[in-house]
């Protein structure tokens, strides 16, 4: 049985309510950091992007990395792939989870590792966040001598230190970086949490356009990271990235992460001096974010020295629109008789004078000949038009003939059933279903959710940038167990804000409760805040999934799903 670090790590000053630091000895759920890219060796010999002066590194620590190989099992389940990173007496893997056949990242280092207590602590804390913006936790765990952290593996993402190889970004693309980065930051700051190693290489980017941020708190711990000022020191990173994002630059002397520094003796110069075109609003915001290193904002606004007050100032931004769409117009060509020059006789006279313009011919059916073919056409029309009418009609009152003789001979005898009213089915039992995210949507509350009172609601978690959960994955929802094989006519869900939702239905003869969405066809679709999903037909099922694509936006601006009510009749 491996035994799970309990610990807690304090890696950010905050105030209010209580951080998910100081909850980590209540929880039960593992995780840690993310995924490990190929920049990382060349991260951990670059410049890093905290620079405040609070800033202590442990030295390296004289354990070696355990010896591992591709192909190793850990817990008889994370197949070790390939070695990305060997650093520090600890190592990071691209691995596949073989139980449920997804691709993750594994960080391993020996149990008598200086940092393996903290690294356990920090995986901890950032799996209790919970938040869609950053890289998963999945596993964080002690065993055989090793501790070992798993985190999702984003094969769909793009570092933005390779965004940034192809150029600066746009003044859009820049916005929705800075504005999400800080966002997310200023949450986590709010739970005690913070990252300490912001840099290109730990931002990744979708494709969907969302940003997502790997390796909070745990790159810190692994790398012996530690600073008075984590606030200050996570907005400074906030603000090189936004520098780089719109220069191509990195704001230091030093080269780093790909990127050419500034020139020596200069000092740090705003973007739009570095380079033309660059967005003003987002050149000054990326100044007062670098503010702790010694620049002076070009218009004198009060520098930004947490997550929250940069992600205030982004807000207050004029808003940047989307450059324009652009369609590639193919190049019209003339042929050579559009250019007058098919079969055109020479000009005689020597003069270099344009020859006569051709004839242009009249349009169609503009001669006689058109006239009167135009008219016969439209003749034969009216004509068969009047012949369909007369045969629809005689059909029609020939059908009535018919009902009203056979009348007296039906009346009365329709099928006993036919009037019945539809029965309400109890639901014995639901769960949450999340088989595309990490397997958990607040199943303490699914109870709410059909226990007859609309006030109470069953809500997923929050998802940022679009209503279809932020691009990250198809739906979520919950399964009703409906005790035995009942047949299904109508469902009737009350949400909380107009919602997106699909009925699914196991098939009749499933034994058990289906785990993947695989053991479930779905049967209809709606949308709305009071949905009545009806299956063109019965369908026989006991297991029943409420599955919801498109949730309803908050009031901070974000997207959760509320699920107030759900009614299933036969």
């Amino acid at each position: 049985m491996a035994e799970r670090s309990t610990a807690a790590v304090d890696v950010a000053d905050s105030s209010g309510d209580e951080p998910l630091t100081a909850q980590a000895e209540k929880a039960t759920a593992d995780g840690v950091d993310a995924q490990e890219g190929r920049g990382a060796e060349a991260d951990a010999k670059g410049a890093g992007t905290a620079r405040s002066k609070g800033e202590e590194t442990s030295p390296a620590p004289e354990a070696e990395p355990p010896e591992l190989h591709s192909g190793h099992k850990l817990a008889r389940r994370y197949r070790l792939e390939e070695c990305v990173t060997r650093l520090d007496g600890f190592s990071s893997w691209r691995a596949v989870d073989e139980k449920l056949r997804r691709a993750v990242g594994v960080h391993v280092l020996p149990a008598d590792h200086p940092r393996a207590r903290p690294v356990l602590s920090a995986a901890r804390s950032a799996a209790l966040l919970g938040d869609p913006r950053f890289v998963q936790v999945l596993d964080a765990v002690e065993e055989n001598d090793l501790v070992y952290v798993v985190h999702e593996w984003l094969p769909d993402a793009t570092e933005l230190t390779n965004v940034l190889a192809s150029g600066p970004l746009e003044p859009h693309e820049a916005y929705q970086l800075v504005s999400q980065v800080s966002q997310a930051m200023a949450a986590a700051h709010r739970e005690g949490l913070a990252h300490l190693r912001l840099t290109p290489s730990s931002v990744l980017r979708t494709e969907s356009g969302q940003y997502r941020i790997r390796g909070l708190a745990v790159m810190a711990a692994l790398r012996g990271i530690r600073t008075d000022h984590p606030q200050r020191t996570d907005t400074e990173a906030i603000g090189a990235l936004l520098y780089a994002a719109l220069t191509q630059r990195w704001p230091y002397e030093e080269n780093a992460y790909g990127l050419s520094g500034l020139p020596k003796g200069v000092g740090l110069i705003a973007p739009d001096q570095v380079r033309a075109g660059v967005h003003r609003g987002l050149s000054e915001l990326a100044m007062r974010a670098l503010v702790n290193e010694g620049a002076t904002p070009s218009r004198q606004e009060p520098p930004c020295t947490t997550p929250e007050e940069l992600s205030k100032a982004v807000t207050a931004l004029p808003r940047i629109r989307p450059p324009e769409p652009s369609f590639a117009t193919p190049t019209y060509r003339p042929t050579t008789y559009q250019q007058g020059g098919y079969h055109q006789p020479a000009n005689r006279n020597g003069s270099g004078a344009p020859a006569r313009p051709v004839p242009v011919p009249p349009p169609p059916l503009q001669t006689r000949t058109g006239q009167a073919l135009k008219w016969t056409v439209a003749a034969l029309l009216i004509a068969a038009l009047g012949l369909g009418s007369w045969q629809l009609a005689d059909t029609l009152m020939d059908r009535e003939n018919r009902g009203d003789d056979s009348g007296s001979s039906q009346s009365g005898s329709g099928s006993p059933g036919e009037n019945t009213a539809p029965e309400s089915i109890s639901i014995v039992a639901a769960q949450d279903f999340d088989p595309l995210g990490d397997g958990s949507e607040n199943p303490d509350q699914v109870g709410r959710a059909y226990d007859g009172d609309k006030g109470s609601y069953w809500e997923t978690r929050f998802y940022v940038g679009r209503p279809d959960l932020g691009g990250l994955k198809s739906g979520v929802g919950l399964i009703l167990d409906l005790g035995k094989p009942q047949q299904v006519g109508t469902a009737r869900i009350s949400f909380i804000g107009s919602t997106t939702v699909q009925l699914m239905a196991a098939p009749e003869d499933a034994s058990a409760m289906p785990t993947s969405l695989d053991g479930f066809s779905r049967v209809a679709r709606g949308s709305g805040t009071h949905v009545k999903l009806e299956p063109p037909k019965p369908v026989t099922t006991r297991y029943v999934l409420v599955w919801l694509t498109e949730l309803p936006p908050t009031a901070e601006g974000n997207y959760r799903g509320k699920v107030a009510d759900i009614k299933i009749t036969s």
